[in-house]
């Protein structure tokens, strides 16, 4: 298989960036999204030339630091796979290919496909913990959690934070990744004592760092590579409203 690679470079932040043009031929269709751009990095250390700076580690869908868009689609045209796990076959022959970075004002270019996702870990941080004490290890049986809350608990934990939900937002809305994050605290009883401080935190914090407002348009869901749930969106809304008039009933008393 031939493709022709339209691939964003830029050396920073500050710098104006633009699309370079790279051919690849003879490619396996087993060959992976991020072999490819392997290749084309390869030929550009042979000619001396500044190697395409692009973002990876576990290269099995496991950490989420691969994420590009892919012809306007972040992680590409898989549906529930990281670029990682993307394959040349997915693609038609001869086709011309739109690599760039993730398109986010929270999301500052550090340089070519590399995004920094900073703010991910600050919302984190300001809340997204268990800070009280909360023992050794309990027996399996010791505290009831009914399986329901235990599959979903579970469900939003697998975000890995890639931020595919931000590019793919209108909005660069991250309310999957935090909501997310706090679903798998909220739904498991470790969690329920410090709720209302946990999502009025990470909140405030998602607003600070400059993600957009959430429209429920879904593409967050569609383009999430863990198929995280919307429900866990609700949640959070329902969560956060509750603490709000908490917080307000417990100043007026």
């Amino acid at each position: 298989m031939n493709f022709k690679l339209k691939i964003w470079r830029q050396k920073a932040s500050e710098q104006n960036g633009k699309f370079q043009t790279f051919r690849v031929q003879n490619i396996s269709p087993d060959t992976s999204f991020l072999e490819v751009l392997d290749l084309v990095n390869e030929e550009l250390v042979l000619d001396k030339k500044e190697p395409v700076a692009f973002e990876h580690d576990c290269r099995e869908g496991i950490c989420g630091s691969c994420g590009v868009m892919i012809n306007g689609e972040p992680h590409g045209p898989g549906k529930g796979v990281t670029t990682c796990q993307l394959y040349m076959r997915e693609f038609k022959n001869n086709q011309e290919i739109y690599i760039e970075p993730f398109r986010a004002k929270a999301f500052s270019v550090i340089r070519d496909l590399i995004v920094d996702r900073s703010a991910f870990d600050r919302v984190q941080q300001s809340g997204g913990y268990i800070s009280v004490n909360t023992g050794s290890a309990p027996s399996a049986n010791a505290l009831p959690v009914s399986r329901e809350n235990a599959g979903r608990a579970f469900s939003a934990a697998t975000c890995i934070g890639c931020g595919a939900c931000v590019a793919s937002c209108k909005n660069a809305s991250a309310s999957l990744f935090v909501s997310a994050r706090l679903a798998h605290f909220s739904l498991l009883p470790q969690g329920k004592a410090e709720q209302d401080k946990r999502v009025l935190k990470m909140v405030a914090q998602m607003d600070r760092e400059g993600f957009g407002a959430c429209s429920h348009t879904g593409s967050c869901f569609a383009a999430c590579p863990k198929e995280i749930s919307l429900e866990n969106i609700a949640r959070m809304n329902r969560s956060w409203t509750k603490a709000v008039l908490r917080k307000r009933q417990g100043s007026n008393s």
